[in-house]
């Protein structure tokens, strides 16, 4: 047992002493986190800095466009806005993964498909989400820096750099397959996520010689994580005398002032260390242990066919009339075996009109009730309707790693009853498919979201009661680590530090004077 603990509380220690710098690092960085995020370019504002469609517009429709630039197929999107250089373009997205994943964008006034993406029309782009009045100053291009790790934007890579001479010191990234701005990240922004994100999930391994080995490089530290933590709340109990004190007359043996308060603090905060460091490995899906191999869900069975804009359909200019209103998009879809366009303003909800005729119109429930229940080859054990978020279809703020998506209510939960446990969550004004889950996903959702950010309902609609428990015992876990780097640095500094050798004193000779 004594040889044991020796163990115990020296693979503490010295594994400790690399572990606790990460956590400091973590802890700190995470409250960052909680007020300012990773750069992104959420849905809100890419519409706010789209420029309207003009409804006087000499626009080809649909389909003209489409076969001037010489794409047959079938869609798996399809779209109109001034999206490139300050231009009204169709963003056609092939369905099957045929074409570029970052889309085919086609001049809406001549056909013409875009072809390159210079520095010029980039520079358009970027002015047109900017807006009149503010000045420009072109970066060059990149592949990667430290705010566009984002595996979305792999599609659009290369991008185009601009700088905005505004208040907010924007820099804009354009993509250099559509020319559309796909992130913005003002000055402040990307000076707080050299405390925040970047660092948080170890970013500046990403980009370099080790990013192949990102994700292992952070399972294994968060692994190696639980076990320091596991392993300090052991000492941390066997060194705790619970029934009698120490000569001191304090219960904790640590007469230094570090060491006394890092024996505290890790006991008080063991555990939401411990569930912190655990969260975030589950935020990693590390293995793909929350992947349950489900089949996909078949939408295009759900929609009633592919998406194939009608040569007969209504006219742009038709649709951002019958809109009303100022519409920064179109996008075309098929729901329920009908075909549709979602007109958008600045608003997130659009106005669903169709694509034949331009009016109006809305979905009949029972078609899409039966729509849906195509979706998987198991049958449908119940459709829920939510009118008010819940545990797993809730929102959070725009800046959040989840949040800045769109999140309408109400929406149906198209419950199934197969193996995997799979809800499918439903638009029913636009026959959306918005997201699936099973049960291996909802696991992840406790796991990392309830765990890691606290995304409990009863706290995230109390703020600050939210902020401050997240932010004390953020503190907690700081101390804790904060006082573990300090008493490791001075050990290693005393393992280091040389001794001096000891001086030698020569033995005694007798002389002739003294026998």
């Amino acid at each position: 047992m004594a040889h044991f603990k020796r163990w115990l509380f020296l693979l503490h220690r010295w594994l400790g002493i690399v572990v606790c710098a990460f956590f400091a690092m973590w802890f700190v960085s995470g409250v960052v986190m909680m007020y300012v995020g990773y750069p992104k370019l959420t849905e809100s504002e890419r519409l706010l800095h789209l420029p309207p469609l003009a409804a006087d517009a000499a626009l080809l429709g649909p389909r003209e466009a489409l076969d001037a630039a010489g794409i047959a197929g079938p869609l798996k999107d399809l779209r109109l806005a001034v999206a490139s250089g300050g231009r009204a373009v169709y963003l056609a997205q092939p369905a099957g993964g045929k074409g570029a994943k970052a889309g085919v964008v086609i001049d809406a006034a001549t056909g013409t498909p875009l072809r390159h993406v210079d520095r010029e029309l980039a520079m358009a782009s970027a002015a047109a989400f900017a807006g009149p009045g503010i000045g420009l100053v072109y970066e060059g291009t990149l592949d990667e820096d430290a705010f566009t790790h984002s595996r979305a934007l792999d599609a659009h890579r290369p991008l185009h750099q601009v700088a905005l001479v505004d208040a907010a010191h924007t820099r804009l990234y354009v993509s250099g397959r559509t020319s559309e701005v796909v992130r913005d990240a003002p000055r402040a922004e990307r000076l707080w996520n050299y405390a925040g994100a970047w660092i948080h999930w170890l970013y500046p391994l990403r980009g370099g010689a080790l990013d192949p080995y990102w994700a292992d490089i952070v399972n294994w530290l968060s692994i190696l994580g639980i076990a320091v933590t596991l392993m300090g709340t052991a000492v941390g109990i066997l060194r705790w005398r619970f029934a009698s004190r120490y000569r001191s007359g304090s219960r904790s043996p640590y007469r230094g002032f570090m060491m006394r308060w890092h024996h505290i603090t890790g006991l008080l905060f063991a555990a939401v260390t411990l569930t912190w460091i655990f969260s975030g490995l589950m935020s990693m899906n590390p293995w793909r242990v929350f992947d349950s191999g489900a089949p996909a869900l078949r939408t295009e069975a759900m929609n009633g066919g592919p998406l194939v804009p009608l040569a007969d359909a209504a006219s742009p200019q038709a649709l951002i009339a019958a809109a009303g209103g100022t519409v920064r998009e179109l996008r075309w879809t098929r729901a329920a075996g009908r075909d549709l366009v979602l007109a958008r303003g600045t608003a997130l909800r659009p106005t669903v009109l169709d694509a034949a005729s331009a009016a109006p119109t809305a979905l009949d429930a029972d078609m899409l009730k039966a729509a849906v229940a195509k979706l998987s080859s198991a049958p449908v054990a119940r459709i829920e309707v939510l009118t008010a978020y819940d545990s797993h279809y809730y929102t959070r703020e725009p800046h959040t790693m989840t949040g800045g998506g769109d999140k309408p209510l109400p929406i149906w939960r198209v419950v199934f009853a197969d193996e995997a446990g799979t809800w499918a969550h439903v638009d029913p004004r636009t026959g959306a498919l918005l997201n699936r889950s099973d049960s291996h996903r909802r696991a992840s959702r406790w796991l990392f979201a309830m765990l890691h950010s606290w995304d409990w309902r009863p706290l995230l609609e109390r703020r600050p009661l939210w902020d401050l428990a997240m932010v004390l015992l953020s503190l907690g876990g700081a101390a804790l680590s904060l006082t573990g780097v300090v008493i490791g640095w001075r050990r290693l500094g005393r393992k280091l530090t040389p001794k001096p050798a000891a001086r030698r004193i020569p033995p005694f000779t007798p002389s002739k004077e003294h026998p």
